[in-house]
């Protein structure tokens, strides 16, 4: 028995031809189509990028527990187990998350890897512009340079570029080379899993001339190919440039799948070779006023992934699709079915064979999320959105024995508020973890940067969903049948009700720590009434209203855009900042107070060195939708 899986990053289903699009140029997805099973209701469990790979591994849900981080030493691995069970496993990736601290563990438990450089903002190269004065005028979406310290990403990007003027250079070309060489020298054994995993579609969308050609387009701005995490300010003509730019890349992503295909026609090997193509999570590109992935709500653009899968054992499932629930934990035990071992107890997805065999229900809901945003559950027509209960989003801890952010360990002062919890949870085979809370430095208080600016511990140590409290959103509940857009709220308490209870025994059937119910404000004894649901919402709107100017009315991204920028303001200046506010806010007479005002008088209560970086995340929280 063989297996291939083909992973891309930030892959959106509504761009593919399979899924419906009929203006990007994806013929070799469509030919896919016609080689396997296509999943139309599949779907992502924790983002971003790692947190969906530890998924891969485990088959169970990362982000009630965790936030982006190494596998961990009790997780079980469905690479490590193939391995351990005499199937040789190879990785080749350019995927360069893998290779930092936030990524550490996952390459090595494959029988043998490789790695092509250059993706985004890699650490690859030096040249002299690195070590010359940063020029900020070089550089895209200089209004988020401090968000994934973006500047000195794209520095390096500008420098790893100079090294791909050819298309065989660029790192997924490279990528696929080192995938189909594996092939052309192993097609003929037997008892292997090749897993070819490409960073593209992923930002910054950059592509060779040949393939930004196919989407003519008239703009004559800056170079802008990589999209902010914010929400959309650009005028028109700069997002369908973007939107193009990614549709460049994807035909790209496209041309690169089809010498897959081509050489499993070559090796025959359709006749006994599982093939997996999948994703992580989807894009947003423009949808709902936002780019990118994780500042907003989890919108189906993000989390209602494409899947295909062809399996040898059951070639007249080819060419047809499949509507029953899916999810990315449900690949791992997949895997281990498809070679004839048996998933681990601690494995929560389930082999989706019933699904291929007669499209047969194989789960009645899916949960995903991003650890300490929103906790989501969908049951294939409903979704249910639940934001943390208050503003201060607490309480939230990491549970881990690998202290690792992104791109960084875990500070001196997280540590420090760390404890054992001797009990853990069922999956961590009796091993005590580190129970570590949020910081102010990681939960949304950032008066640190004002002290000491972009090198203070909190600019170093911000995590990606920081940058806008969920709570800011509040609570969302679409018909994903009426309203697949979801462009209309649902206020319906009985039917809210009904998915929160949904909600709470999802949870609770994945070891949920306590303290999210009481984050999301929850119960966890007793089931969820219609007024439950009324007095959490009234609750929830008297807890955010700001101390000052109470007889006026605040709208909703007021009050976001109000409390964001107090989180900027040291504790002990924050009474004069109030004051200052409320005085130039009652000159002002609004009839409602809405971002826009708190936006306006930024200037007199933030320094000039501080005002544009401030600008920036106090703007993004003024968005609620």
């Amino acid at each position: 028995m063989k297996a291939i899986m083909l992973m891309f990053d930030s892959l959106n289903r509504e761009m593919l031809a399979p899924y419906g699009c009929d203006w990007t140029h994806t013929p070799n997805f469509a030919r896919l189509a016609k080689h396997a099973v296509r999943f139309e209701n599949c779907y992502a469990g924790s983002l971003p990028c790692m947190p969906a790979r530890r998924e891969l591994h485990t088959g169970r849900y990362n982000f009630l527990h965790r936030s982006w981080g190494p596998l961990e030493p009790f997780d079980d691995s469905v690479p490590q187990i193939l391995k351990n069970r005499g199937i040789y496993t190879h990785l080749v990736s350019d995927h360069i998350h893998y290779w930092e601290d936030g990524g550490a563990s996952y390459h090595s438990r494959y029988s043998s890897w490789e790695i092509e450089r250059g993706q985004e903002g890699d650490k690859w190269k030096c040249l002299p512009e690195l070590l010359e004065p940063e020029d900020n005028a070089k550089l895209q979406n200089r209004d988020g340079e401090y968000f994934y310290s973006t500047r000195d990403l794209q520095r390096h990007d500008q420098a790893n570029r100079s090294y791909m003027s050819k298309e065989q250079d660029t790192s997924l070309a490279r990528t696929f080379s080192d995938g189909l060489e594996f092939l052309d020298k192993n097609s003929r054994c037997d008892s292997w899993f090749l897993q070819i995993e490409c960073f593209d579609p992923h930002e910054p969308f950059f592509s060779p001339q040949c393939y930004q050609a196919e989407y003519p387009h008239d703009y004559d701005g800056p170079p802008m190919d990589w999209p902010p995490y914010h929400h959309v300010t650009e005028d028109a003509a700069t997002q369908e440039h973007l939107k193009l730019q990614y549709a460049s890349l994807l035909s790209m992503c496209d041309a690169y799948l089809g010498r897959l295909l081509d050489k499993m026609d070559e090796l025959d090997l359709w006749k006994d070779t599982l093939l997996i193509v999948n994703t992580d999570h989807g894009y947003l590109l423009g949808e709902h006023g936002w780019w990118s992935k994780v500042v907003m709500p989890c919108y189906d653009e993000i989390v209602h992934l494409p899947l295909f899968i062809h399996d040898p054992r059951f070639p007249e499932a080819d060419g047809q699709c499949r509507s029953e629930l899916v999810q990315t934990i449900d690949l791992a035990a997949s895997l281990l079915e498809f070679f004839g071992i048996s998933p681990t107890p601690d494995m929560q997805g389930k082999a989706v064979r019933p699904v291929i065999e007669a499209d047969e229900q194989i789960r009645d809901y899916v949960l995903f999320g991003i650890h300490g945003a929103h906790v989501n559950v969908s049951d294939g027509r409903y979704v249910y959105m639940k934001a943390p209960a208050t503003a201060d989003n607490a309480p939230l801890n990491e549970y881990t024995l690998m202290p690792m952010h992104m791109r960084n360990l875990f500070n001196t002062e997280e540590l420090r508020a760390a404890r054992f919890v001797e009990e853990g949870f069922s999956f961590t085979k009796g091993c005590p973890v580190l129970q570590i809370p949020k910081t102010d430095s990681n939960n949304g208080d950032f008066s640190d940067l004002l002290v000491h600016g972009k090198n203070s511990e909190t600019a170093r140590h911000i995590d990606n969903n920081s940058l806008v409290n969920a709570a800011n959103f509040g609570d969302k509940l679409f018909d994903l049948a009426a309203d697949p857009r979801q462009e209309d709220e649902l206020q319906d308490c009985g039917l809210e009700a009904r998915m929160a209870n949904l909600l709470v025994r999802a949870m609770k059937e994945n070891d949920s720590p306590q303290e999210q119910y009481a984050r999301l404000g929850l119960p966890m004894e007793r089931p969820i009434t219609a007024e439950d649901i009324r007095k959490m919402h009234q609750r929830a709107d008297a807890a955010i209203l700001p101390e000052i100017l109470t007889d006026k009315k605040w709208s909703k991204g007021g009050v976001n855009t109000y409390h964001a920028l107090m989180r900027f303001i040291p504790k002990e200046q924050r009474e004069t900042v109030a004051g200052i506010m409320a005085e130039k806010l009652s000159e002002d007479r609004p009839d409602e107070i809405q971002a826009c005002h708190i936006l306006a008088h930024l200037k007199d209560v933030v320094s000039p060195e501080y005002h544009e970086m401030i600008y920036y995340f106090v703007d993004l929280a003024g968005r609620t939708k």
